[in-house]
């Protein structure tokens, strides 16, 4: 019988964590399947083109082209006073051209930027998988809490229940006075209150979790982490360092720079002289009565270099000339917040283990008080009121350790996000 009990639990256990959704099945469920995520990688394939459509420019432009139209010509009379003549010609012309573009500054630098633009793109969703997977943990860790408060408002009002029902028959006893009763009957009511607000609770987190994650269908299967899927940086001074390779807004303030540096020089290579040159073949059929075909080899070479445009092109290099100025500015801005940014996570990571140990042994001792004062109460030496300020006591020091521990949690995955690791390589995601 006992084999059989233990085969039973066993399998119990194994199905359980078979089918537990863990903190990282719903980061790789995140980073699969959310819009915004998958909207900006379509961006950087737009990106990609313009690269491809930068390296074009390079290469020789081959265009064919034809034509065909129906002329009539009448001539009424001749100097000699000849006759009247019609002429119908029924002209053919197709033509083949090569052009080759030999200089033009812009292009090398149009090149540059559109890579840069890649990378910056690139950048923008390493930022995007930041903010998504952090609303996704957070969403997966406030279901936990909600469930968890849930249970412990679940068990508070069952207690209170029994309660109520002993003092019924203690009342009845003479043991209480009515006072005592109706003490119990109000705890009872705010503890139903605060179940229902639970449910209502746990509803909400569901929805949120299903909005940024994907579908759940109990919420129960979510398993609960006590400490982040990957490591931290030990100290402040790491993880400073690591911010500085790593967080994303000081990276995208970088490209924004660099792109900005390019716009510059491509407006003033707008001043530059540019080159090419092109080889065209043409052929006409039907030219007039006397000839019937007509072949043109056109070999050109263009050279053209702006010198007056009323100022345009002189105010366009003024105004990139501003707007990277400013790009110099945000990227000193950016790297400021950063370090005031990492100070902050990693200070309050700090702070949330010191509370979350507090409270730790803060239940611990309700939980003694609690039961010390519940026995007291069966022998008579304490009274209903005692009884039901213990419980709240307990009730808040349970609710407080499952806030303590979410918050705690995501102190930790606020570090990650803070020095830039909150992405997809470092949580090796798929």
């Amino acid at each position: 019988m006992k084999k059989i009990i233990i085969v039973v639990i066993a399998s119990i256990l194994y199905f359980s964590t078979a089918f537990a959704v863990t903190l990282l099945d719903a980061l790789n469920q995140t980073y699969k399947n959310n819009i915004q995520l998958n909207a900006e990688r379509e961006n950087i394939k737009a990106s990609e083109e313009d690269v491809n459509i930068s390296k074009a420019d390079y290469k020789p432009s081959l265009t064919i082209s034809g034509s065909k139209s129906i002329e009539n010509t009448n001539k009424l009379s001749n100097q000699s006073g000849g006759n009247a003549t019609i002429n119908d010609v029924d002209p053919f012309t197709t033509s083949i051209k090569l052009e080759q573009t030999l200089l033009d500054y812009g292009r090398d630098l149009t090149l540059k930027k559109n890579i840069t633009a890649l990378d910056l793109v690139k950048a923008k969703l390493v930022k995007k998988e930041q903010d998504i997977l952090h609303n996704a943990i957070y969403a997966f860790t406030n279901l936990i809490f909600t469930r968890e408060t849930l249970g412990i408002n679940s068990k508070n009002l069952n207690l209170l229940i029994r309660q109520v029902e002993n003092d019924k028959i203690r009342r009845d006893r003479g043991q209480i006075t009515n006072t005592d009763l109706a003490q119990s009957e109000s705890s009872l009511a705010g503890a139903q209150a605060q179940f229902a607000k639970s449910k209502s609770d746990l509803l909400i987190s569901k929805l949120n979790y299903e909005n940024i994650i994907g579908k759940i269908s109990d919420p129960n299967k979510l398993q609960k982490n006590s400490n982040s899927i990957v490591s931290l940086p030990s100290t402040l001074d790491e993880a400073l360092n690591l911010s500085k390779q790593n967080n994303p807004d000081i990276l995208i303030a970088k490209l924004d720079l660099e792109k900005s540096e390019k716009d510059l020089a491509i407006s003033e290579s707008d001043l530059k002289p540019t080159a090419s040159l092109s080889l065209q073949r043409s052929y006409s059929d039907d030219v007039s009565s006397t000839v019937d075909q007509k072949e043109q080899d056109i070999l050109k070479a263009t050279v053209s270099w702006p010198f007056y445009s009323g100022g345009k092109k002189r105010s366009t290099i003024n105004k990139n000339s501003n707007l990277t100025t400013r790009k110099r500015l945000l990227l000193d801005d950016a790297v400021r917040t950063n370090e005031t940014n990492v100070a902050s996570a990693w200070s309050s990571l700090q702070s949330s283990e010191s509370f979350l140990n507090s409270v730790k042994i803060q239940v611990s001792a309700a939980k003694i008080a609690n039961e010390g004062i519940a026995a007291e109460y069966e022998r008579g030496s304490r009274t209903t009121l005692d009884v039901i300020q213990s419980n709240a006591l307990l009730l808040s020091a349970q609710i407080s350790l499952a806030n303590s521990e979410k918050n705690n949690l995501m102190a930790q995955y606020n570090l990650l996000k803070a020095v830039g690791l909150l992405n997809s390589q470092y949580l090796k995601l798929k």
